[in-house]
């Protein structure tokens, strides 16, 4: 019986599967109304991410930084998590051991339910000591003082900015999930972001059924088992809708 847009190979290896990840980039969090990482809005025109998310610029010009970080806080929190971040949330409840690999800072996966979400550029919504390296929540900024940490250090977002290496234990269970895993999902990601980018053809090296969902092919569209083109938000709920009505059906 077909499967909607996936395959029915595709649900038959969910339903089998014991391990599943999930890669996803801006193209999910956009479907919420995310500004992609180069903004068009007010001021900000003037600047390249470059020139504000990194550590030397961070020196340079704390205050600067810490406005253009709270400036996206804010609209990160007016938007809610779509029905792709939704969707992977259930898909947790419906395979033995599943986790989300997300590019994404915005904290979205989480806020729609999912439990076991590796980070691997950071959290808009944490902060860190550039002195101690201790992370500090819910910390509100007004543009008065610079926020420092209690040893007197300097805070500064938990993300990853150009130039840094990726958080080490992030990294370590993103490779584990990819090359453990029985099937792999690559969603919205422009597939170019190393070393975000292989983990899809990696996880094809290791045995993994690899699927791709995007409204656009990528570079890795060839390699990929299957790609599905379209929105998350619109796909997803159908895999899991097609995975659930199997397994209730026990085909």
């Amino acid at each position: 019986m077909p499967q909607g847009p996936f395959s029915e190979e595709l649900i038959g290896r969910l339903k089998s599967a014991q391990r599943v990840a999930a890669l996803t980039g801006a193209g999910i969090s956009a479907e919420s109304g995310v500004p992609t990482f180069r903004g068009q809005d007010g001021l900000w025109k003037r600047f390249r991410p470059e020139e504000l998310a990194n550590f030397d610029a961070f020196l340079r010009n704390p205050s600067l930084v810490w406005e253009w970080y709270q400036y996206r806080r804010r609209i990160i929190r007016e938007v809610r998590p779509n029905p792709g971040h939704a969707a992977l949330a259930q898909l947790e409840g419906l395979v033995p051991d599943f986790a989300v690999i997300t590019q994404n800072v915005d904290g979205l996966h989480q806020r729609a339910g999912s439990r076991k979400v590796i980070e691997l550029h950071g959290n808009i919504h944490r902060n860190r000591c550039i002195q101690c390296g201790k992370v500090v929540e819910d910390l509100e900024w007004e543009g008065d003082e610079l926020p420092h940490c209690r040893c007197g250090g300097l805070l500064r977002p938990d993300v990853v900015w150009f130039g840094e290496l990726l958080p080490e234990e992030a990294l370590a269970q993103a490779y584990l999930y990819t090359r453990t895993s029985d099937v792999f999902l690559t969603i919205g990601t422009s597939a170019v972001v190393q070393p975000a980018a292989s983990l899809p053809l990696e996880a094809k090296e290791y045995g993994a059924y690899v699927v791709e969902v995007n409204i656009e092919s990528t570079p890795i569209t060839p390699w990929v088992d299957e790609h599905v083109r379209g929105r998350a938000g619109e796909l997803l709920p159908k895999l899991v809708e097609a995975l659930a009505r199997s397994k209730r059906e026990g085909r």
